[in-house]
């Protein structure tokens, strides 16, 4: 765990965690795993969890998303089919499919409406009320990474193509640039204030993007995830805080840090877990951080040994981690140790 007073989670999945993402009405965490399961836990006060139902997918499950009154949660999986929970009904019924998995999944605000993205190399745009989708984007290579917020769609895709959608006009890409970052994506997550985008490699490097070109002098890229004995690590998961903005890196050496992009500072480093971090969330107001700690895949399924932990933990968010700085201190980062001229300007 990064903090020994974390909570971790009861009954956590069997297999691999792939995703994690918290309900925007109450503290319910949702988690997709390898094992074919999606789990729903109930977050209490005292950070005791109650696991509180489950439902199954034909095939590992690689992506999970709450709807935003929080009373459904949809997933996609190796089975090629997406799946709806009702949390009142307790029932579970196919919402999407594709030819190929479904890597990411992601209920909209904009109505009842779900997007899905697919090793077939599509979005499509699924209405609860209709069988077939209402809209399909071919994308230029398979789909690895998708985040929304608001107007804001943003795809990652092989070969380091990142599609940005208008969500006022989704069936058509706003505008397709290339990764900043030099090798494969991994993972995007899209600013509060829906400006732009933070992408995530394997190569321990994390873009700063915005979407407009009059910000495009605000774009930078930072190494992290790498060790004293220059390792590289993937970067797995990145999340931003709901209400400060500041976001969370983890990675496959097992560490977690909490960063403001716009001081370009690193504001909390945490100590190394007992395996890699392949997923986190903050909860609907930030005060809850959770992170899976399971297998990735990083090193192929030579490594995927019976002994690799599989846990879910709950970090008490505290404000002086997490809060913007107005001040810049030296501290040591990463690699080398200098003040926080740490970045480099994109491209």
């Amino acid at each position: 765990m990064l903090d020994p007073k974390d909570f971790e989670v009861a009954s956590p999945p069997t297999d691999g965690i792939s995703a994690l993402d918290f309900s925007s009405q109450a503290d319910y965490l949702a988690v997709s795993s390898w094992d074919n399961q999606v789990r729903i836990y109930e977050i209490e006060p005292s950070g005791n969890t109650v696991p509180k139902t489950a439902y199954s997918h034909e095939g590992p499950v690689l992506c999970v998303s709450w709807s935003k009154d929080g009373t459904k949660v949809v997933s996609g999986g190796a089975d090629k089919a997406g799946r709806m929970f009702d949390i009142a009904t307790g029932q579970s019924t196919q919402i999407a499919q594709h030819d190929e998995p479904i890597k990411c999944i992601q209920f909209l605000e904009q109505g009842n409406i779900v997007a899905t993205g697919s090793w077939d190399k599509t979005i499509k745009y699924w209405d609860l009320r209709s069988p077939q989708p209402i809209g399909t984007v071919q994308l230029p290579e398979r789909c690895y990474a998708m985040d929304a917020k608001g107007p804001l769609m943003v795809v990652g895709t092989a070969e380091k193509h990142v599609c940005i959608f208008d969500l006022n006009n989704p069936t058509v890409i706003f505008k397709q640039v290339a990764s900043p970052l030099k090798w494969q994506t991994r993972t995007v997550s899209c600013f509060a204030d829906s400006k732009g985008f933070a992408i995530g490699s394997i190569e321990g490097r994390v873009g700063i993007q915005y979407v407009e070109d009059k910000e495009s002098s605000k774009n930078f890229s930072f190494k992290c995830h790498r060790d004293d004995a220059k390792n590289v690590y993937a970067v797995n998961d990145i999340s931003f805080h709901p209400v400060h903005g500041t976001f969370s890196t983890a990675g496959a050496d097992g560490t977690v840090s909490f960063w403001d992009k716009d001081s370009k500072q690193r504001l909390k480093p945490f100590p190394k877990t007992s395996g890699q971090i392949s997923s986190t969330a903050f909860n609907r107001n930030g005060s809850i951080f959770a992170y899976a700690v399971s297998y990735d895949w990083s090193k192929g399924y030579k490594q995927a040994l019976p002994t690799n932990p599989i846990k879910i933990y709950l970090h008490a968010v505290r404000d002086e981690e997490i809060k913007p700085r107005t001040t810049k201190k030296p501290y040591k980062c990463d690699m080398f140790s200098i003040s926080n001229k740490i970045w480099e300007v994109a491209g």
